[in-house]
């Protein structure tokens, strides 16, 4: 495999070239009329526009993706996460145009894209599995018997999908024709299927995921576990790796239990087996992601290995590089999503120009982004700005480190993450790794911080609205239109 073309953009497309240019692979960059300045377009050894911004016109277009890499001479194509990546009529086509998927075959795709026919095939291994409706249902009185025998609360979630799309939690019996009616509407806008299910709904859960590697050659491994409990809408914001509440007998059987939810499937390439734990360290099977994870990095701090070249390598019929035993796990890592989104007012997205954007540095830091200083953030796709990785030897050096990395990021032209990052670093809870997924509701609201912002931070802005303005002859009294004093304190919360 000689060239390969990322069917993707932002961070991850510039992460995988990366990799790929180590691998002397030729690397295509496909790109939107938004993204033709974007550092994966610039990277990549060649490029072509495929379309307007809007995703559903450019990064969606399946025919025309693969007809691009088939006038390239392209032999495989790597989707990322998100877009296509688990799409597998988009995996039937690639193959059948005589290019390789990177990525699981078409089989486990559709097997484990829906969330009831994975846990019929699962069930055949002794995964535990969440008492829950053993089929999908769309009738509401069918789903009121369901919900009283297992006992509320319970969890109604769209067989299709994820992200929290589709997905309700009731408490009571009253609320249950209400909260399954928008499931359904919400999950048929997401996914186009309507089809729910419902099963217990566990209180105070910790989620939990494995990373998985197979070959094509029957070879399953796991590289550990990744801590992904601190969400907000049912999404990750901050993973680490190793999980803190994690002792050695249980890391053993819920590796045991990942490595066996890949063979049920077949499974070929990077994946990721997710569980809900309780307080008891009871463990359940939630889904598997045929994908490679927005949170791989701290994976790959923690083992040492690159897991896309492990995909190349696997893609190219060659057997995994490593045996289980012979994969150890090493010091403690922690990833951050830095999100265009304002944590004071529920994360809604923002966008803007990046009047600033300046990344921490140092040992042990690593930041994975596909923005650049003075370029826009669009609308159209997902908020994600960068992500955040720190490295270190033990957890409570990692979490000091990321303290510090938080501090030195700069991001001054749209509402970000990093505050609630350095809220989280900060909080006791998460400190002593006592903590499940509602940390966000329970510990996190608008915190009254108008007029509190840090002076180091305020002194720099300072120091760059002054120099912008005399470099800028439409400011006014010294302060540039650009950026401005009122937009300042309109955004007084960023970091």
């Amino acid at each position: 495999m000689k060239k390969v073309l990322i069917a993707n953009r932002g961070e991850i497309a510039l992460r995988i070239m990366r990799s790929l240019r180590e691998m002397d692979i030729t690397t295509v960059a496909v790109f939107s009329e938004a993204d033709r300045l974007s550092p994966h377009v610039l990277f990549a050894d060649e490029a072509v526009c495929i379309g307007p911004p809007a995703s559903s016109s450019s990064y969606l277009l399946q025919d025309k993706i693969i007809k691009v890499a088939k006038q390239l001479n392209v032999e495989g194509i790597h989707p990322g996460y998100g877009f296509l990546s688990e799409n597998a009529e988009f995996a039937r086509k690639v193959s059948e145009a005589g290019i390789k998927f990177i990525g699981p075959s078409v089989h486990s795709i559709e097997l484990m894209g829906s969330k009831l026919a994975a846990k019929e095939a699962v069930a055949k291994y002794d995964v535990p599995l969440v008492p829950g409706s053993p089929s999908a249902i769309t009738q509401v009185e069918e789903g009121k018997k369901i919900a009283k025998k297992i006992g509320y609360p319970v969890l109604i979630k769209a067989s299709a999908g994820g992200g929290g799309k589709g997905m309700r939690v009731v408490h009571k019996e009253v609320d249950f024709e209400d909260s399954m009616e928008r499931a359904i509407s919400e999950a048929k806008s997401a996914f186009g299927n309507g089809s729910v299910f419902i099963e217990k709904f566990v209180s105070n859960p910790r989620h939990i995921e494995f990373q998985i590697m197979a070959d094509q050659h029957g070879n399953v491994i796991h590289l550990f576990e990744r801590e992904c409990s601190i969400q907000r809408r049912h999404q990750k914001v901050i993973e680490e790796a190793p999980s803190a509440l994690m002792d050695e007998d249980t890391r053993a059987k819920m590796g045991k239990t990942a490595t066996d939810v890949a063979k049920s499937c077949k499974y070929e390439g990077a994946g990721t087996v997710e569980f809900l734990m309780d307080g008891d360290k009871n463990f359940y099977f939630l889904e598997m992601n045929t994908r490679l994870q927005v949170e791989h990095p701290v994976t790959e701090y923690i083992t040492g290995i690159d897991i896309v070249k492990e995909q190349i390598n696997i893609a190219r019929g060659e057997k995994l590089s490593y045996q289980q035993d012979e994969i150890e796990a090493k010091g403690h890592s922690i990833e951050l999503r830095i999100y265009a989104e304002d944590p004071d007012n529920n994360f809604l997205p923002d966008t803007g120009k990046l009047e600033i954007y300046l990344k921490p540095e140092g040992p042990g830091i690593r930041v994975d982004d596909g923005y650049r200083q003075g370029m826009e953030v669009p609308i159209y796709y997902d908020p994600l700005l960068a992500k955040l990785i720190v490295y270190d030897e033990n957890r409570p050096r990692a979490i000091s480190r990321m303290k510090r990395a938080i501090e030195e990021y700069r991001i001054v032209g749209v509402r970000n993450t990093l505050s609630f990052g350095s809220f989280v670093m900060s909080h006791p809870e998460f400190i002593s790794g006592d903590f499940d997924t509602h940390f966000v509701e329970k510990n996190f609201s608008n915190r009254e911080n108008a007029e509190t912002g840090d002076v180091e931070q305020i002194a720099q802005i300072g120091a760059f609205i002054f120099n912008n303005a005399k470099k800028n002859p439409t400011s006014e009294n010294g302060v540039s239109k650009s950026i401005g004093v009122s937009k300042w304190k309109s955004r007084r919360s960023e970091s």
